[in-house]
């Protein structure tokens, strides 16, 4: 009877031979820094389709036929030694390209492809290949194969001298390098609120210490059972990894069909593009038309992939803050752009998980003791959009990480020896609640943050959402909100009025379906890359100098970070257009947005005029002038008299138009921050001052 295995090197040394001699030979020359050989599925398909099923069925015999069959052309590489490299498949069939969730028994021992992203990996280890062991006794040499997943060492039995007493000799034993990951579905994959999946992959030798958390990836590899720690009829699955491919795309690859194109085309050709768009988010809110139009701009995104001359990279994502009373609907906004979004990810600022909103590394069990790199969901939102509820309240931790990540769209983690580079290219949208539970009318909004002002900055919109008493608007938000829950509660009796239902339903159907929405704007962000044109570079200049002239006072109405900002949403609006330039048109609209937020945020109630400090700093600049003004007064009345009395103050103050009420507030503050103090009751001296 013929052995089926050396049948197998044959045709993989015939096929070695036929097809890949010179890139072996080429190979050689690197062994063994590069130990690993690729082999195109395609490839061995068309020279023996039996062999490539057979590849399939029964993986781990093939891939050792294969290893061997090059082994024994005796390729030399140029230190005179036979090479040994390992090799690695790619390219699997379509049939044998699996999602994560759709994994189970029939493919156990089966080779396969999964895509997804990586959400944690350990440390590299090294682990016993084959064992040699020296007897105690007779001196008696033992080589003993490890298996690949049991941590417990595996010692021979019974010495031919009768005796079990062995010595492990590490210097003679060959090692690995091993480690662990777990990949986790692509977030498109998974869509409605339901749960992703995930499965470890173990990687082994030249595979290891190349892939951080935030890498998405297509593993091709054998799919197995993980033993038990304790003797159980369950088992979970886990993939050992034969080739590992980087996946670039940032959006899944949405299967558009000819008619759908060709209306994705002609939607984009329609004048009142922008009204439709806008009245297809979350059309159950009420209004806010404005936020909802910066939302769809910062779903399609500005041009990707620019870099400056000097190799920086100009950042294409928008970041929106949404600043508002309870009960207006942030978080349900939140959540229908979840769902609207081609690829998205939902987390809290307040109840993240031990990774949190950006990345990091820590000590678990996933390591078996050893570090872990987690990514966060910033990390797994790469290429997408990241939805954080509660921002206000997230960990200090987070909120430290989170200016890179927003600048730069990086993490940089260093911990226990670990540096790691993580991805965090996602657009954020977050919502956030004013520091006292409803907006103060008399305080600045920016006063009203708990967010650090330098983390404010990073936003290019915000927008903050009261809820004021208007008569009209209370009237037709009523009638909105219960049309809703009419035209959906009518929905669920078995006979109702089907005219009457879609009558009323027109006041919160959207004008675009949601599911064509979503393809409409995966096809923009994927196919159209607008170049401004010298009327959108002019008029958005000309804004930028307008308000820029307009400070007074050395007051600062705009910095250059919110000139990028405006560029971003305005190729987020040629892109809706699915236009190859930025026009007029869309410079126009990303001004009216930008001047619509900053006059809901920046303004200096005392002026009138916008004042960007008032978003940078916290504090208007008319506001620093006063301050400045009652700490000169009061070293002025302790050079001149010794001591600064409160009522000497407020004198010299009120002929500066300082009012009382300002007065009080600003001594309080200057003592908060140590810059007076008060000897005694009603006086002041400078910080330092006997």
């Amino acid at each position: 009877m013929p052995d089926v295995t050396n049948t197998y090197v044959n045709k993989f040394e015939e096929f070695f031979t036929i097809k890949a001699k010179d890139r072996l030979e080429k190979l050689a020359e690197f062994y063994p820094e590069k130990r690993s050989f690729e082999v195109d599925y395609k490839e061995l398909e068309e020279f023996d389709i039996d062999l490539a099923d057979e590849l399939i069925n029964k993986p781990y015999e093939l891939i050792d036929a294969a290893e061997e069959a090059i082994r024994k052309m005796h390729l030399v590489n140029l230190n005179g030694k036979v090479i040994s490299p390992h090799v690695r498949f790619m390219n699997l069939p379509s049939e044998n390209v699996l999602l994560i969730r759709d994994l189970n028994s029939s493919f156990i021992n089966k080779f396969i492809s999964v895509e997804g992203v990586v959400t944690k990996i350990t440390e590299v280890k090294p682990k016993i290949k084959n064992a040699v062991f020296e007897c105690n006794h007779c001196g008696r040499i033992y080589t003993i194969p490890q298996d690949d997943e049991s941590q417990k060492l595996n010692e021979p039995g019974v010495c031919t001298c009768g005796r079990k007493s062995y010595t492990l000799l590490t210097e003679q034993s060959e090692f690995v390098d091993t480690q662990k990951m777990s990949l986790q579905e692509n977030l498109e994959a998974s869509k409605g609120g339901d749960q992703t999946r995930k499965i470890d992959i173990f990687l082994r030798d030249d595979l290891t210490n190349k892939i951080i958390p935030g890498d998405k990836l297509r593993i091709t590899g054998i799919l197995r059972l993980k033993a038990p720690k304790y003797k159980l009829s369950v088992y979970d699955l886990v993939i050992d990894c034969n080739h590992v491919t980087k996946v670039e795309k940032e959006f899944e690859e949405i299967e558009l069909t000819e008619e759908e194109e060709k209306q994705i085309i002609e939607l984009s050709k329609d004048p009142d593009l922008y009204k439709k768009i806008v009245r297809s988010i979350a059309p159950s809110i009420y209004g806010h038309e404005e936020i909802k139009e910066a939302i769809a701009l910062q779903l399609f995104g500005g041009t990707p992939g620019k870099v400056k001359s000097d190799g920086m990279k100009i950042r294409p994502d928008m970041h929106i803050l949404l600043i508002g009373d309870p009960g207006v609907a942030k978080s349900q906004l939140l959540k229908y752009v979840d769902n609207l979004a081609p690829k998205s990810i939902y987390a809290s600022g307040k109840s993240s998980s031990a990774a949190g909103l950006t990345a990091t590394a820590e000590k678990d069990d996933y390591g078996e003791g050893g570090w872990t790199l987690k990514a966060g969901a910033l990390v797994l939102a790469a290429g997408g959009m990241a939805l954080i509820d509660e921002f206000d309240k997230m960990s200090d931790e987070d909120r430290s990480s989170m200016h890179e990540a927003m600048e730069t769209q990086e993490i940089h983690v260093a911990k226990a020896g670990m540096i790691a580079d993580f991805k965090a290219n996602a657009s954020i949208l977050a919502a956030a609640n004013p520091k006292f539970g409803r907006f103060d009318p008399n305080v600045l909004p920016a006063e009203q943050f708990n967010i650090p002002p330098t983390l404010i900055s990073r936003f290019d919109l915000i927008f903050p959402i009261r809820d004021e008493l208007d008569a009209k608007k209370d009237a037709e938000l009523a009638e909105h909100i219960l049309t809703s829950h009419y035209t959906s509660g009518m929905r669920l009796q078995r006979d109702y009025d089907k005219k009457e239902v879609e009558k009323a339903e027109e006041r919160v159907k959207p004008d675009i379906e949601p599911d064509f929405l979503r393809k409409y704007i995966a096809y923009a962000r994927s196919h159209v890359k607008p170049v401004l044109t010298p009327e959108a570079i002019n008029r958005i200049k000309e804004f930028y100098l307008d308000l820029r002239k307009a400070g007074e006072n050395g007051s600062v109405p705009i910095t250059a970070r919110y000139l990028e900002g405006i560029v971003r949403l305005a190729e987020a609006s040629a892109k809706g257009r699915l236009s190859s330039t930025v026009d007029f048109e869309d410079a126009e609209r990303a001004i009216r947005l930008m001047r619509y937020s900053l006059r809901s945020i920046g303004v200096d109630p005392e002026t009138g005029r916008i004042d960007i400090d008032i978003i940078a700093t916290g504090t208007s600049k008319s506001k620093v002038d006063k301050v400045k003004t009652i700490y000169r007064i009061i070293k002025e009345l302790n050079a001149s008299r010794g001591e600064a009395k409160k009522e000497d103050v407020v004198e010299e103050a009120k002929l500066k138009n300082i009012r009382l009420d300002d007065i009080d507030e600003i001594i309080s503050q200057l003592k908060r921050n140590g810059d007076i103090y008060s000897p005694r009751y009603g006086v002041y001296k400078l910080t330092g001052e006997k």
